[in-house]
Formats: structure tokens, sequence, C-alpha cells
């Protein structure tokens, strides 16, 4: 809401991300229609998921945790992001190129190969219920990793 209404003000202000441009003086009624109709453009809008199940795992986006049977389980930063990588990837073969490319450390540091392997392996120890035989994260010979389906 301002007095300001020339219309480069308007363009402005709608183009930084605002839902509508009202001017002083302003009909009372006429600000509760578009406060009404702001409410309902969100509320028809799907609200985003903010949890992910994988078998016994369940990760929660908005705290950033990860559970198994119900209880918390401690990851690493690292161990987050390659988890959400994987969820975000349901089904499909990640090869391990295509995992060391998501996880290139945010410091700048790279992660190689072994460091990927240990990574995976650490994973498998603290979700699966046999980290000799997983059945969340599976080794596809040849070509990578895979979780789900």
């Amino acid at each position: 809401m301002t007095a300001i209404d020339d219309e480069v003000n308007v363009v402005m202000g709608l183009d930084m991300g605002a839902d509508d441009y009202i001017t002083k003086p302003f009909r009372v009624r006429e600000l509760l229609s578009r406060i009404r109709t702001v409410l309902r453009r969100y509320k028809k809008q799907p609200q985003p998921k903010t949890t992910i199940d994988i078998e016994q795992i369940q990760i929660n986006t908005l705290e950033g945790k990860v559970y198994k049977h119900g209880k918390e389980v401690l990851v690493t930063a690292l161990e987050y992001r390659l988890l959400l990588i994987f969820a975000a990837h349901i089904g499909q073969v990640l090869t391990r190129t295509q995992l060391l490319e998501r996880i290139w450390d945010v410091a700048g540091d790279f992660v190689n190969d072994n460091t990927l392997t240990v990574y995976i392996k650490r994973l498998r120890e603290k979700l699966e219920d046999n980290p000799q035989k997983p059945t969340i994260i599976k080794t596809v010979r040849g070509l990578g990793y895979k979780v789900g389906e």
C-alpha cells in the first residue's frame, strides 16, 4: 500500500514479488476484496510435501531430520544430502558420477569416489536393518545405486 501511483512504481512493486498494489486513499471494501483474492490464490496451491517415506525410513525436510522406525537417526550433512538425492530419484539408477556431481562439497572440496563409497556404507549402517544385505540403497552392478522399486 502506498501513496505513489505512477506506473513505474506499480510495475516495480509487482516485479519485485508483490501479489497486488493498491494506492492511498483506498476504499476498505476494495482492500478486503483484494485480500480475499490473494488468500484464495494461496489456498488452491498444493502444500509442498514435508516428509519423504522410503520403506521404514522417513525424511522430514522441514526439520532436516531422518527417522528409522520412528526414531531419529543422526546423519551428517553430506549423508543427508546423499539421502535426499536418492529420495528425489526413487526407482532410478544413479551412476557414481551422477552422485559425485550432486554431492560436490559446498565448501568447494571435491568428494572423490572413495569418499562416496564410505558415505554409502555409513548410510547403509544407519538405515538398513541388515547393512550386509541392503534393501533400501541397492547396488546395481556395473551401473551405480538405486533406492526403491
